[in-house]
């Protein structure tokens, strides 16, 4: 093996292992944090630069695809791969130049996304000679005559080239290359990882917006007509109901906050049961247990209300007689436990089960997005404890961390 190709083997080698490391590191929010001095030979301090450059490079590519982070990205990657030039760009624009030329002429971006364009196309990666028009057009100078190739790597998100990188250098070795690849690589998985967070996030946005369908139709119809009887037998009545409902409304359509308190939620439940309790009268008895202490813990937008709307609708509606709906919070410990309880028409189990599995559309469409949201915000483990059985009413039980850093209510 000569000495050339021994050179680029390492090359690939380091890069291979900090582009796995560093994604690591992303994921899991770690920084490298060893003290330089401990890093004692050469090869140790080669690693703790690549894995510095890369992770630095893909916290500056979290917000997706864009000039701002593709400047600073750019940098990184091009001291991780010590060439001359290192661009990227998107589906249509140069983002970022970053090396020789940059200072006396910015590149056209034309011609960088002319220069791109086949790699883009078919989706593999490209090695163009620079000619004397291309060379201009990028803003070369005669100190850059050294400059003769470019390797062009399309950045793929889902399999379909969203991007490219650039590199120029004086030739174009195979080590080179597929390092180039590599950092083209690391690039992809990082905005793929950013595409699947404002996934969840849009999902999560989605089932609120679910959920605040579900109560405009049923409830906004029940509660108008509620009011609507008591305008001539009882017009202060009506007139704060009209209020409550003002209020309830406000807060369930509110534009901010994906979290609120429980206090908050209970505000909004009060409401909600003041307006029900106009159309059930004496069919509604409720009963509440609340511990004090628990009031300022904090909890996902919409998450109490719909259970208890679910309990009032499902359970207690088609129920003859008096109904009865009890809601708990207490201390756990480290926990908030929430129960909201009715002694309705119950629900078959195995039903239960589809409807929380997504299997059963339009039919409580409130268990399953509360359902959903908690598991997403924390964990497997802190979905819904239903207990029900048809014709013994329902149980259902949500337990949630109090120290939750960072949550905007």
């Amino acid at each position: 093996m000569s000495a050339h190709e021994a050179g680029d083997t390492a090359l690939i080698l380091l890069l291979a292992a900090a582009v796995v490391v560093a994604v690591v590191f992303a994921v899991i929010g770690l920084r490298v944090a060893r003290p330089h001095r401990e890093l004692g030979t050469d090869a140790e301090r080669a690693t703790f630069r690549a894995l510095h450059s890369a992770t630095a490079a893909g916290t500056h590519l979290r917000s997706g695809l864009n000039a701002a982070g593709a400047v600073k990205a750019s940098k990184q990657f091009r001291s991780l791969l010590n060439c001359a030039v290192f661009a990227m760009t998107d589906e249509v624009q140069l983002l970022a130049w970053d090396g020789a030329g940059a200072a006396a002429k910015s590149p056209d971006s034309a011609a960088v996304m002319s220069l791109a364009a086949q790699a883009m196309g078919n989706g593999r990666t490209q090695v163009a000679t620079l000619d004397g028009s291309l060379r201009r057009a990028l803003g070369l100078t005669e100190a850059d005559a050294g400059l003769k190739t470019a390797v062009i790597c399309p950045i793929k998100v889902d399999s379909r080239a969203v991007g490219s990188v650039i590199i120029l250098s004086r030739q174009a070795s195979a080590g080179l290359v597929r390092a180039t690849n590599e950092v083209a690589d690391w690039v992809s998985a990082q905005l793929e990882l950013t595409e699947l967070a404002a996934s969840r996030t849009m999902l999560a946005e989605a089932e609120v917006r679910a959920l605040r369908a579900q109560i405009s139709p049923h409830f906004i119809y029940n509660s108008l007509n509620a009011i609507a009887s008591f305008i001539n037998t009882d017009p202060q009545r009506a007139r704060d109901l009209v209020v409550e409902f003002a209020d309830f409304t406000r807060y369930s359509f509110r534009r901010h906050g994906d979290f609120t308190t429980v206090a908050e939620e209970l505000r909004c439940i009060d409401r909600y049961l003041l307006l029900e309790s106009a159309r059930f009268g004496d069919r509604l008895r409720i009963n509440l247990q609340i511990a004090p202490e628990v009031l300022n813990t904090v909890i996902p937008f919409l998450s109490l209300q719909p259970l208890v709307e679910n309990a009032v609708r499902h359970g207690l509606e088609a129920k003859e007689g008096v109904g009865r709906l009890q809601i708990g919070a207490r201390d756990r410990g480290a926990f908030t436990e929430l129960t909201i309880e009715d002694d309705g028409v119950g629900m078959d189990p195995e039903q239960l089960r589809l409807v929380l599995a997504g299997q059963r559309d339009g039919h409580h469409v409130g268990l399953r997005n509360v359902d959903s949201r908690l598991r997403q915000v924390y964990g497997e483990n802190h979905g819904l404890l239903i207990d029900t059985a048809v014709g013994h009413g329902m149980l259902i039980t949500m337990t949630v961390p109090k120290n939750q850093p960072g949550n905007d209510t």
